[in-house]
C-alpha cells in the first residue's frame, strides 16, 4: 500500500538526516472522521443508539481540536513509519520528532524527524577473499560429556539406609513459618530434591546433609533479598522438615549393555554415533563462523566511517533488545543489572565494539547489493515465506498479501537482498587454515591504504 506521507530529506553531519514529512489534508480528514466514529461508540446522545452516534455530531460535541489531538497521538507512529519508508532510509537510534502546528480543517500536517542513518561504505575487494576456516571437531572429551549426559538420563534412584550425602535425593515433607506463623506456599508433601542441586533457597539443602529416613529437622535460613515473592524477600524463616526417604542415584556403567539400553549394538557404535552428530553440529557452527569471517574480511577492505554518536545509538538499540528479551523471561532491568553486577553505562560501553562492527557489516552488505544489482524475485519471497506458512497453517500468498497490506513487504525484500549479498561474499571466499590466516594477519601493516597501494591487500584477514 502506497504511503500517504510525502517526504524530503536534508543530510546532516555525523551520518544524520532530517526528514521533512507532510501528511496530506485528505488523509488527516479521513483519520479524524475515523477517530470520531471510534469515540462515538462510547457516547450516549439522546435520539441515537449507543455506538451509532455519527461523526459530525461527535466532532460538534467533543470539538474538532480535541479529536484531532487524539488522532495525531494515536496515528503518529504510523505516519512516522510511513515517512521513514518513503524517505528510503535505514534509521539508527531514537528519533527527535518536531511537530508543526496542528493543522486547521483542510490543511496538511507537517512534522520533521532527525535521526541517525546507516553509514555508507566504499567497497574494496569483497569476492574471492582468502578467509581462515577451522575444521569441525569432536574430541573424546566432548564425547565423554555426551555419554555422561546419557548416563544421567538413564540413571535410577535406589532407596538407601544411611545418612544423606551431597548428590543424594531425599523425599521430604516440610512446613515453613515466619516468627511461628505458617506462610502461604511454604508447605510441601513428598517433595523429591537433590542435595547440592541449588534448586532450593540457599542454605536449605546443606542443612539436610547427614539426615536419615525418619529424621525431623528444623531448617533455619533467610529468604534472599531478591526473592520473587516480595513479601518473603529478606525475611528470616524456619522449616519443619520430615525426611521420609534417602535415595542414591545409580549411574549405569558405560559398557555394551548400557549402549544396548540406548538402542545401539555396542559402546563403540554409540560413541561413533555421538561423534558423527557432534561433527555435524560443529560443522554448522564452522559454516556460520566462516560466513561471518568472510563478511568481516570484506568490511576490513572497505572504507566505512561510523560516527561515535551512531555507535552509541546502536549500542543502546542492542541493550533495549536485550531488555525486551529479558522481560519475556520475567527478568527486570534492575534484576539483570544486579545479577550481572554491572552498571548500564558499563554494559553500553562493552557493547560499543559490537555495535560499530554491526553497522559496518550492514553498510558493506548494502553497498554490495547496489554494486551487484541484487533484487529478490517474487519466487525468492515465496520461498522465504514457505516455512512460516507451514508453521501457521497458511500459504505464502496469504502471508505476502498481509505483508503488502501492512506495508512491510519492502522490509522482507531488504532482508532477502542482504542474505543474497552475504551468500555472494561467503560462497566466493576461499577457505584457508586458521593458522595460515593468523600468520598473514601478523604480516599485515597497520596502514591499510598504504599496504593496498603496495599490493599487500591480500594479506588482510578477518580480525585485523
Amino acid at each position: 500500500m502506497a504511503s500517504a506521507v510525502k517526504t524530503s530529506i536534508t543530510e546532516l553531519p555525523e551520518s544524520r538526516v532530517r526528514v521533512h514529512a507532510e501528511v496530506p489534508a485528505d488523509e488527516i480528514e479521513r483519520r479524524v472522521q475515523q477517530k470520531a466514529r471510534d469515540l462515538g461508540r462510547g457516547l450516549r446522545v439522546p435520539g441515537f443508539r449507543k455506538g451509532k452516534v455519527p461523526a459530525p455530531l461527535v466532532l460538534q460535541r467533543i470539538g474538532r481540536d480535541a479529536v484531532l489531538d487524539e488522532t495525531i497521538r494515536d496515528t503518529l507512529v504510523d505516519w512516522y513509519r510511513d515517512a521513514i519508508d518513503a524517505a528510503g532510509i535505514s534509521p539508527v537510534g531514537e528519533p527527535a520528532i518536531d511537530m508543526g502546528d496542528p493543522p486547521g480543517q483542510g490543511e496538511a500536517l507537517t512534522f520533521s524527524i532527525e535521526i541517525g542513518v546507516r553509514p555508507g561504505a566504499t567497497l574494496g575487494e569483497y569476492k574471492d577473499l582468502e578467509v581462515g576456516r577451522r575444521e569441525p571437531v569432536a574430541s573424546d572429551a566432548d564425547i565423554d560429556r555426551e555419554v555422561d549426559g546419557l548416563r544421567e538420563r538413564l540413571a535410577t534412584l535406589a532407596t538407601v539406609d544411611r545418612p544423606a550425602e551431597i548428590g543424594d535425593f531425599v523425599v521430604m515433607d516440610y512446613v515453613g513459618s515466619i516468627e511461628g506463623t505458617p506462610f502461604g506456599g511454604g508447605e510441601g508433601r513428598d517433595q523429591l530434591v537433590e542435595l547440592g542441586s541449588g534448586r532450593l533457597i540457599p542454605g536449605f539443602e546443606e542443612q539436610l546433609v547427614g539426615a536419615r529416613a525418619g529424621d525431623e529437622r528444623t531448617v533455619a535460613l533467610s529468604f534472599p533479598d531478591d526473592y520473587g515473592a516480595e513479601h518473603l524477600a529478606g525475611q528470616p524463616a524456619s522449616f519443619a522438615v520430615t525426611v521420609k526417604e534417602v535415595k542414591h542415584k545409580d549411574l549405569p556403567t558405560p559398557d555394551d549393555d548400557f549402549a544396548a539400553d540406548a538402542g545401539f549394538d555396542s559402546l563403540r557404535e554409540l560413541r561413533d554415533d555421538i561423534r558423527s552428530r557432534l561433527l555435524e553440529r560443529d560443522g554448522r557452527e564452522v559454516e556460520g563462523e566462516f560466513r561471518e569471517a568472510a563478511l568481516d574480511a570484506a568490511v576490513a577492505r572497505a572504507k566505512v566511517e561510523v560516527p561515535a554518536a551512531l555507535v552509541q545509538a546502536r549500542a543502546r538499540e542492542l541493550w533495549d533488545q536485550t531488555l525486551h528479551s529479558l522481560s519475556h523471561r520475567g527478568i527486570s532491568r534492575e534484576a539483570y543489572l544486579q545479577i550481572a553486577d554491572r552498571t548500564e553505562d558499563e554494559i553500553l560501553a562493552d557493547a560499543a565494539p559490537s555495535a560499530e562492527q554491526a553497522l559496518k557489516r550492514e553498510a558493506v552488505l548494502t553497498a554490495v547489493i547496489a554494486a551487484e544489482g541484487i533484487a529478490p524475485t517474487d519466487e525468492d519471497v515465496a520461498e522465504a515465506l514457505q516455512p512460516l506458512a507451514e508453521r501457521d497453517d497458511s500459504t505464502p500468498d496469504k502471508l505476502l498479501a498481509d505483508l503488502r497490506r501492512r506495508g512491510r513487504l519492502e522490509e522482507l525484500r531488504e532482508d532477502l537482498a542482504a542474505r543474497k549479498a552475504m551468500d555472494l561474499i561467503a560462497e566466493s571466499a576461499k577457505p584457508i587454515p586458521i593458522e595460515q590466516a593468523a600468520a598473514r594477519e601478523k604480516l599485515w601493516t597497520p596502514d591499510k591504504e598504504e599496504a593496498g597501494a603496495a599490493g599487500g591487500g591480500r594479506l588482510w584477514t578477518p580480525g585485523s
